[in-house]
C-alpha cells in the first residue's frame, strides 16, 4: 500500500491500482481527489470535509463513491443516490478493494461551551488508522496511526499518551498545518522520544510504502 500524504488531515491510500481518499478538507490542495475511487470523511469541520471537493471526485468519476457519518452524507446524498454511504461505530465495508472499520462516535472537547459533534475514525485493511478529530483507541492492533499532531483540542502530552496507549509500529503526522516550522522540530523531538513508537512526518505530496 502506498501512503501520499496531502495537506492538514487528508491522505491518499494507493492499492493495486486503484485509490482511496481520506478527510480532503479546505486546507488541502483542490487535487487531493482527483483520481480518487472512494473518499472517507470523518466528520462535517470545513478542515475535513469540503463539499465542493467531494462533488468534484464523485462527478470526475461516476463510479466513486463515499463513506460517511450522517451529517456528511446529508448534504451530498440527494445529489448522488446510492453512491454516499452512512456508517458508525462498529460498521465494516469493503471501498475500492480496501477493507475498512469504523471506531469512533464524537469530536474531541474542544471547549465545554461547544457542544461536541459526531465523528468517526476509519482503520484500512487492519493496518492504517484515521481518528479524524479524536483519540479514539481502536480495540485491535494498529501498524500505522496517522497522528493529529496538533489543533484547537488537544495538546503534545495527549498526543504523547495516545501515542502511547495505540501503540503503532509508527505514526505519521497529519492534522499540522497550524504547526509552524518553529514548532515542528519540538514535536518531533517530544513525539519520538516520548511516544515510544518509529515517528515521523511527509512533506505535503511526500509518500512511503507501507
Amino acid at each position: 500500500m502506498k501512503l501520499t500524504k496531502k495537506s492538514h488531515a487528508c491522505v491518499r491510500l494507493e492499492k493495486d491500482g486503484r485509490t482511496l481518499v481520506l478527510d480532503p478538507g479546505g486546507f488541502t490542495e483542490q487535487d487531493a481527489v482527483l483520481g480518487a475511487d472512494a473518499l472517507l470523511v470523518t466528520h462535517e469541520h470545513p478542515d475535513h470535509f469540503d463539499e465542493g471537493r467531494l462533488r468534484a471526485a464523485l462527478d470526475a468519476n461516476p463510479a466513486a463513491e463515499i463513506w460517511t457519518l450522517r451529517s456528511v452524507a446529508e448534504q451530498l446524498s440527494a445529489a448522488f443516490p446510492g453512491r454516499v454511504h452512512t456508517v458508525g461505530h462498529g460498521d465494516a465495508f469493503s471501498a475500492a478493494g480496501f477493507d475498512v472499520q469504523v471506531y469512533g462516535e464524537l469530536h474531541a472537547v474542544i471547549h465545554p461551551d461547544i457542544p461536541r459533534i459526531t465523528n468517526v475514525g476509519f482503520l484500512v485493511d487492519g493496518a492504517v488508522f484515521h481518528p479524524g478529530d479524536a483519540l479514539t483507541v481502536p480495540d485491535r492492533p494498529v501498524d500505522t496511526l496517522l497522528l493529529p499532531v496538533m489543533a484547537p483540542w488537544n495538546k503534545i502530552s495527549e498526543v504523547i499518551d495516545y501515542v502511547r496507549e495505540v501503540k503503532p509500529r509508527q505514526a505519521y503526522d497529519i492534522h499540522d498545518a497550524l504547526l509552524t516550522d518553529l514548532a515542528r522540530p519540538i514535536y518531533d523531538r517530544q513525539i519520538g522520544a516520548l511516544g515510544g513508537t518509529d515517528h515521523d512526518r511527509l512533506a505535503p505530496g511526500a509518500s512511503t510504502e507501507l
